[in-house]
């Protein structure tokens, strides 16, 4: 079996019922979020919130949130501006938030829930179009990991990374329109 796929795991949307109190990943704003915040999120359709629990538990062991947002074109890469139609703004789903509980931390988790995220975010982008997944990481650790997955600085901001979609469809083995 693969290590991306544990049986333990599973994704799903945020729900009144999910233990959040308890989780702690190091983000008191992360922490935060998840705790006071991401259900009010997602019940005014501003972030979807996505948490990774055990089958039979409740528990959140980690979570993600996903939303529409745009970027700016003249933050890109020049290369890569010269190959999309020239508007000044351009559509992307932000990756706004990621987290993992402190005890499960070092598991795969993180990755597991980056691949859920960046698979969500494809299938949405194949209904409502979305040319990137951007994600504002919140310290050189967090900029190390989304490297690892390909993510690319923009120019306009340190922390702010993308990754085009058609490298998401690669990814997953699909062929970009």
């Amino acid at each position: 079996m693969s290590p991306l796929l544990p049986v333990d795991w599973r994704v799903e949307p945020l729900q009144k019922s999910h233990g959040r109190e308890a989780f702690s990943c190091g983000h008191v704003a992360l922490d935060r979020y998840l705790q006071q915040q991401a259900r009010q999120d997602a019940q005014s359709q501003v972030a979807a919130v996505f948490v990774a629990v055990k089958p039979q538990d409740s528990t959140v062991l980690g979570f993600y949130s996903l939303s529409a947002a745009s970027i700016d074109a003249a933050d890109l890469p020049p290369d890569l501006v010269k190959k999309l139609p020239r508007y000044p703004h351009l559509p992307v789903t932000l990756l706004g938030r990621l987290a993992i509980d402190l005890p499960y931390k070092g598991q795969g988790l993180g990755q597991f829930l980056l691949l859920d995220a960046l698979y969500r975010s494809l299938q949405a982008a194949a209904a409502i179009a979305a040319m990137a997944v951007v994600v504002d990481a919140k310290d050189a650790a967090a900029v190390a990991f989304y490297k690892r997955y390909g993510f690319m600085q923009l120019s306009a901001s340190k922390g702010r990374m993308f990754l085009p979609m058609k490298t998401v469809a690669a990814l997953f083995g699909f062929q970009s329109r």
